[in-house]
């Protein structure tokens, strides 16, 4: 073994281009996740049942933020009419966080914790 060529077979301290390169490229890729996901948690989704009986609107991090129910909607005969138009509402918009997520990642890393 030769003393003086700085081990790591003889590669000395730094790293190969082609590494640093890659390094760079992997933050380039992590920084932009982070902005569309911050992005995406500021953003509002609203999704509608009933013929817009029912309005639900989520936040991006998939937050129920608000419920709107028409008066039409309100039927005591009929409750569980009004529960299924409110889980319709609630299911689109959440399928529209994801949808949106899809297109801000391209599906890389969706799942990343950064």
């Amino acid at each position: 073994m030769g003393k003086g060529r700085g081990g790591y077979g003889g590669m000395g301290m730094g790293m190969p281009g082609n590494m640093k390169n890659l390094m760079k490229q992997a933050q380039k890729m992590q920084q932009k996740m982070q902005e569309a996901q911050e992005s995406l948690a500021e953003a509002e989704f609203t999704a509608a049942a009933g013929g817009n009986a029912v309005s639900v609107t989520v936040s991006g991090t998939k937050e129920l933020k608000s419920v709107k129910i028409s008066p039409e909607a309100l039927d005591p005969e009929d409750v569980e009419m009004l529960e299924d138009m409110i889980v319709a509402a609630v299911n689109e918009a959440m399928k529209k966080v994801d949808e949106e997520q899809e297109k801000l990642t391209g599906g890389v890393g969706a799942d990343l914790p950064f």
